[in-house]
């Protein structure tokens, strides 16, 4: 493992990965550190203010995920348009999603930096777009190491120039939002292992490989790619520890759900879930527009989750999901590092 990890306290190569919305928990995060890896806090989709609280109740050596601004505009016609496609959906919860007015925030991001620049943490992780050298710097000066999610060589080219310490190598297999920093086109479909290799070949900073790792043996793999670590979300889901909204969880226990798809149509940035009737009956028509269409169906999405409705809900999985099991964090990390 890279000096620069185990500096972070790992004394196995494993990362708890930063699922925001609610599954990445601050007792994932310590399960994480207790394993002897490290987990990551996600601040995305929440102010400041409940980003230092989470901060503040993680008992364990810890990194934090930023979603730095890369936004995905659309236009009012496109967005009322989308707004009135799904407005059938949302009938069943009483939602007027006509009276939801087009978002184009940037989810609090410089209020998030001058939180860590006040009260530094270890590491630093941004994806969706890469942070100005200002802001890199800034970190690096408090003391906090900072990394990039890149889905290619280009990009990974382009985050070392800019002067991050190191890469999250994502894979088109990985679960939830793609890191891609040009989301009107998907990563190319190659395997992780091979696109660790591709960027090992591209830059000298460490990396760390996530994307539907769910085994021991898809853990190794990457590790002898050139990977000083591997990333893992999916695989943790049904944990213990995880957060995620009981509908979620019984759906990836679901035989029924049998494939996932990168879809838009939930946030309008392309993200890997479980095939449902929303992805089925809205992937061809959704526009592109992040945040816009995130916040748009964010209200629809809290309902059905509370209704156990999994055909309305995004059911953020990687292709590793039928792995996922439910059982204490520990044990799953346990097992995914029982071949090193």
């Amino acid at each position: 493992m890279h000096s620069m990890f185990a500096g972070l306290g790992l004394s196995v190569p494993v990362v708890a990965a930063p699922m925001a919305g609610g599954p990445t928990t601050p007792r994932l995060v310590a399960a994480a550190a207790a394993a002897g890896g490290i987990g990551l806090v996600p601040a995305g989709y929440q102010t400041a203010e409940a980003f230092g609280r989470r901060l503040a109740e993680v008992r364990a050596p810890f990194g934090v995920n930023l979603f730095a601004p890369n936004p995905v505009p659309i236009d009012d016609a496109s967005y009322h348009r989308y707004a009135r496609e799904l407005q059938g959906e949302a009938d069943d919860y009483g939602i007027d999603l006509g009276g939801i007015a087009r978002t184009e925030d940037d989810d609090h991001w410089r209020d998030k930096i001058d939180l860590l620049l006040a009260d530094p943490v270890p590491a630093a992780t941004f994806t969706f777009g890469i942070p100005d050298a200002a802001v890199l710097k800034a970190l690096r000066a408090a003391g906090t190491l900072t990394g990039q999610s890149v889905t290619s060589a280009a990009e990974a080219r382009q985050a070392t120039d800019a002067g991050v310490d190191f890469l999250c190598v994502q894979g088109i297999a990985a679960g939830g939002h793609s890191a891609t920093l040009t989301p009107d086109r998907l990563p190319a479909d190659v395997p992780l292992a091979g696109l660790v290799r591709e960027i090992a070949r591209v830059t000298d900073l460490p990396l760390i490989a996530a994307g539907g790792i769910a085994t021991a043996d898809a853990v190794v793999e990457v590790l002898e790619a050139g990977a000083a670590a591997a990333m893992v979300g999916t695989v943790l889901l049904r944990s213990d520890e995880s957060g995620v909204s009981e509908t979620h969880r019984t759906a990836l226990a679901d035989p029924a759900r049998d494939r996932t798809v990168l879809t838009h149509a939930f946030t309008g940035r392309p993200a890997r879930g479980l095939a449902n009737a929303f992805t089925d009956r809205y992937d061809e028509v959704a526009p592109l527009g992040y945040p816009a269409l995130h916040h748009l169906t964010s209200p629809l999405r809290k309902a059905a989750a509370a209704a156990g409705d999994s055909d309305r809900l995004h059911l953020w999985a990687g292709t590793g999901y039928r792995h996922a099991t439910a059982e204490p964090a520990a044990a799953i990390l346990r097992r995914l590092t029982a071949k090193l």
